[in-house]
């Protein structure tokens, strides 16, 4: 049965802890700050200066958000408008220039509202990834030629995603406040600055981190409001919905669940209606496309399709695509009832998206994106994050030579298609990778690096040290040690800060 939490469970009466400094737990992070002067000492001046961990990671994600616009360069300068193959071959390819044209913003058509003169017929992109698409192409001058229209759309879009990820660096940096170098994780992602200009999806990552934050603050309506938006900017968003509710359910923390839930509908209603009401067939054009896109690149589906005489109809694909994807929903959720000690969120909503990629129909190599700040809070351990990062690099550059291969005729340069699913096989391998750690994290708390320091859901807002109200199996009896584990073992009483056990 539920209660009001006690006065003694109340995060008030937990004194301020002290800032978890990776170099000093974790080997790779003690091993690559000798570049710039080794592990930090016990006389390390932290916080006297205005190089806050903040500002330093929103500096390191522009820094290396700039380095990927310049790994653009020979796009920039002419392989996006001459010869189709050379924007493969250089690995620079963006849509965000040739859509500038080819969904009617060069010639001001209205997103959704008018049709454009394509197959297409209308934006296939949610409301307020169409809105954000606009309001670059408002910015974008009308003058000279078509290409050096597009040069510049795509330079206003950069600027604009640019502040996304400093956004997100700052959000995932002020989310778990013991670790704010964890963001780093994030601003030197290689796979995040090469993807970060191909398409917009930096707007719904942003305000998703946002939501993150805002949870991890125990404001579950303003969590709401962002979620909501981040929704009308990418359908992903509103799968993170569900391990809150598991989570919630499990801490009896129903009404800032629903708090949170009323917020994210009437967001997502305020942005989506009044295009649903007067353009429906553009508005509907995103779900439509959705449904009716065969099976596309990165997926082990398109593996199945090149290596079948019959392949799956596009209906088959989706119906298995959906019951996948709902099997691993039930396993999170079996898994978040039945944990030694309840999950944290930032793990569940790890999970859960990376199941709907893993089971997908086509994975874009921007999605990439969605997942890198959920890793940064969920597993912050260098050595598997830069391990999943090299899989996702390695799959960055195989689609792309891929592409070159079959757009150079009879020149086969670039990546045939078994090569190319050797690389779908890597991402693959990559996130399952992650999502194992995470699950091993889960099921002996004591391995996981954000519970080893002491915390116990430093994301989780209202969850955070919450007593559990309903739990299955394993769950009601007490953790075990892991065996053969050689950190200090630790006590999450359900009131005050941990202590070491003996």
């Amino acid at each position: 049965m539920c209660g009001m939490p006690s006065g003694e469970s109340t995060r008030a009466s937990v004194r301020e802890p002290e800032l978890v400094e990776p170099t000093r737990e974790d080997e790779v992070a003690e091993a690559g700050s000798e570049l710039i002067g080794g592990p930090l000492g016990r006389h390390a001046l932290l916080g006297a200066s205005w190089w806050s961990p903040v500002r330093v990671i929103a500096l390191v994600a522009i820094g290396m958000f700039t380095l990927g616009l310049i790994q653009k360069a020979p796009c920039y300068n002419g392989a996006w408008f001459f010869g189709a193959g050379s924007q493969y071959t250089h690995a620079c390819y963006s849509d965000i220039p040739h859509l500038y044209q080819g969904r009617g913003f060069a010639d001001g058509l209205v997103p959704y509202f008018d049709q454009l003169p394509d197959d297409m017929q209308y934006l296939e992109y949610p409301v307020l990834t169409g809105v954000f698409m606009e309001v670059a192409s408002w910015l974008t001058p009308g003058s000279g030629s078509i290409q050096d229209q597009e040069q510049w759309y795509w330079m206003v879009n950069a600027g604009m995603l640019m502040v996304c990820a400093a956004v997100i660096a700052v959000c995932v940096t002020r989310t778990h406040t013991r670790r704010p170098w964890d963001g780093l994780l994030v601003a030197l992602a290689p796979a995040f600055a090469l993807t970060a200009t191909i398409n917009w999806d930096l707007l719904a990552v942003a305000l998703t981190a946002a939501a993150m934050l805002m949870w991890s603050r125990g404001r579950p309506l303003a969590f709401g409001v962002l979620l909501g938006l981040a929704t009308a900017a990418k359908l992903y968003p509103v799968l993170f919905l569900g391990p809150l509710l598991v989570l919630c359910w499990r801490a009896c923390r129903w009404r800032e669940y629903g708090t949170a839930l009323g917020g994210a509908v009437v967001a997502w209603v305020v942005v989506n209606g009044p295009v649903m009401l007067f353009a429906f067939d553009g508005w509907s054009k995103f779900y439509t496309f959705s449904q009716e896109r065969g099976v596309d690149f990165g997926s082990f589906w398109l593996i199945i399709a090149h290596n079948s005489s019959d392949p799956l109809s596009t209906d088959t694909v989706n119906t298995l695509a959906t019951l996948l994807m709902l099997l691993c929903c039930v396993g999170v959720a079996a898994l978040a009832l039945m944990a030694p000690r309840r999950p944290r969120f930032a793990q569940l909503a790890f999970l859960v998206v990376a199941a709907f990629i893993l089971t997908n129909k086509v994975y874009s190599p921007q999605y990439v994106l969605w997942l890198v700040p959920l890793a940064a809070l969920a597993r912050p351990k260098w050595r598997d994050f830069l391990i999943w990062q090299a899989c996702e690099v390695a799959y960055f550059l195989g689609i792309w030579m891929y592409l070159a291969y079959t757009t150079s005729g009879d020149d086969h340069k670039g990546l045939p298609a078994d090569g190319y699913h050797w690389t779908i096989g890597l991402h693959l391998l990559g996130t399952l990778y992650l999502c194992v750690m995470i699950v091993r994290d889960i099921l002996l708390p004591e391995r996981d690096p954000v519970r080893r320091s002491g915390d116990d859901d430093p994301s989780g807002g209202v969850l955070d040290r919450a007593e559990d109200v309903f739990v299955l199996g394993p769950a009601a009896r007490p953790a075990r040690h892991v065996a053969h584990f050689d950190g200090p073992g630790v006590k999450w009483h359900e009131a005050g800060a941990p202590s070491d056990s003996l």
